[in-house]
């Protein structure tokens, strides 16, 4: 099975080293020197990690064959992806890999559903689940633990507790508007004439 575990940066300095986004909490096993990794491009890979290094921070690799800025500067925005065994599960209880959470079902506290986990998405500040509502829509739901109250793996499910607007932004929008109407219509029947002369 295939993990993602990092992403290229910017080429730091001349001779073809990069910044690395890391995407794994294994940084050290699965970004090693020797290690060989697909990448998404495919075309970009596969790449084998020949050096690896913290610089203020962040961690930067040079890969074998890529020896200056200009070809380092080629590898920016692919993804590094590693091959795992599928059986194998993170060391912390509250983390999963993403083939762990691909296709759960995900409801409300209440046990209202709300659609299908269809992808995650990670981003520099956080990961995101992309879920796929049931009339065909999106949501996108932060990964965080004040709205994703549960992971249940058995169940096949996932738990949130979202914050007003976040699935339902579109149904309060519409029920505000109607509700400014009905008290616009109700204005306009108390200021209209009612029809009969004094």
């Amino acid at each position: 099975m295939q993990l993602v575990v990092a992403r290229v940066g910017r080429a730091h300095g001349i001779k073809g080293e990069v910044t690395v986004e890391v995407r794994t909490d294994e940084p050290e096993l699965r970004l090693a020197p020797g290690a060989v990794l697909a990448t998404e491009p495919a075309s970009a890979g596969p790449l084998t990690i020949e050096t690896g290094r913290v610089h203020s921070g962040r961690l930067l690799l040079r890969f074998e064959g890529v020896r200056d800025r200009n070809a380092a500067e080629a590898l920016r925005n692919t993804l590094l992806i590693a091959e795992v065994d599928p059986d194998e599960t993170p060391e912390e209880p509250d983390e999963y890999y993403d083939h762990q959470l691909m296709d759960l079902d995900v409801v409300t506290k209440d046990g209202a559903e709300v659609g299908r986990i269809t992808e995650i998405s990670h981003l520099p500040s956080q990961d995101l689940f992309v879920v796929e509502r049931p009339d065909g829509s999106e949501a996108l739901i932060p990964f965080v633990a004040e709205i994703v109250v549960e992971i249940d793996l058995e169940e096949q499910r996932a738990v949130i507790d979202p914050p007003p607007g976040l699935i339902d932004d579109r149904a309060e929008i519409v029920s505000s508007r109607e509700a400014e109407a009905e008290i616009d219509s109700s204005r306009e029947a108390e200021n209209a004439p009612s029809g009969e002369e004094a």
